[in-house]
């Protein structure tokens, strides 16, 4: 039975020869390579062993190639090519240059931070691909927690036993209402204010909705909207329509595109937390942790 002889060939060994093909000096060569000169003398040596004919002829200080030498050049020479090609490749993943990211956000960051943070991400990496989409938080969390997605963006998620929490910034709440209400002569709108006024609700069962219900009760002021609503972005547009107040993030304030509305902080103060979420167990990306620092510097403009 005749047994088949593996390829002995190492790529360190086309490289060495290429590179001395160029330069047609080992002094050169050695430099290129960063390597000694006897070390390409030994590596030329090696491949001519392995491949059973001349590379070059040395005359005086120069290595003149043989013609199996340029003959070999020739086959080898898109495998340099490709080599290069990788090694580019390489450095952009490293550099988060390239790749497909995944992000989901609730409404109020996906509406208003995430566009001009994927702007800039995207502006310095042409050549990622990104996957965005905007749900409500309990979809975010469980596309994160699935891995159907890399990160997600979210507002006051405190814990979650199937995601990483992580808090990247705290802004508080705020009121919102038409210029000529008569809110907005104040400088600060409490529950006391809002009670003698038409109040947009968020829905009790959400995180957000609790938190402007406690504040109501804190300050021992009846919680009684006359419109409850789901999204924050909602309420602003029912108060804007119906010359209501409004109790949203500050993030839904900032996008309030046709709509001329006061913004006037809220008290006592709703701490809001903006949130990236991350699978539990796998390694961040580099792509994600670029992502975050666009992310970041968005947020802060």
């Amino acid at each position: 039975m005749k047994v088949v002889r593996r390829n002995d060939l190492s790529l360190r060994l086309l490289e060495i020869f290429g590179t001395l093909m160029l330069h047609q000096t080992t002094v050169a060569a050695a430099e290129e390579l960063g390597i000694s000169q006897p070390s390409v003398s030994t590596a030329i040596k090696q491949l001519e062993q392995q491949l059973g004919f001349a590379l070059f002829a040395r005359e005086k200080k120069r290595m003149v190639p043989t013609d199996e030498a340029r003959s070999l050049l020739q086959e080898v020479q898109p495998l340099f090519d490709q080599l290069r090609s990788v090694e580019s490749r390489v450095r952009d993943l490293r550099g988060g240059a390239v790749g497909t990211l995944r992000i989901m956000a609730t409404p109020p960051l996906g509406h208003s931070v995430v566009p001009g943070a994927l702007s800039a991400f995207m502006d310095a990496r042409p050549d990622v691909v990104v996957q965005y989409d905007v749900r409500r938080m309990e979809a975010v969390i469980d596309a994160v927690a699935i891995g159907a997605v890399d990160v997600g963006l979210c507002l006051a998620l405190d814990s979650h036993p199937g995601v990483t929490v992580d808090k990247i910034r705290t802004d508080r709440m705020v009121a919102l209402m038409r210029q000529d209400h008569p809110l907005a002569r104040l400088s600060v709108v409490g529950p006391a204010d809002i009670g003698q006024h038409r109040l947009i609700g968020l829905v009790r069962a959400s995180g957000m909705g609790l938190m402007v219900q406690n504040a109501f009760e804190l300050m021992r002021a009846p919680y009684e909207p006359q419109v409850e609503v789901r999204y924050c972005h909602t309420a602003a547009v029912i108060a804007n329509s119906c010359n209501g107040v409004a109790v949203v993030d500050n993030y839904t304030a900032s996008f309030l595109p046709n709509m001329d509305l006061a913004v006037r902080p809220f008290d006592p103060p709703i701490a809001v937390p903006a949130c990236m979420l991350t699978r539990i167990g796998r390694p961040q990306s580099r792509l994600v942790a670029e992502f975050q620092k666009a992310f970041l510097a968005e947020l802060k403009r």
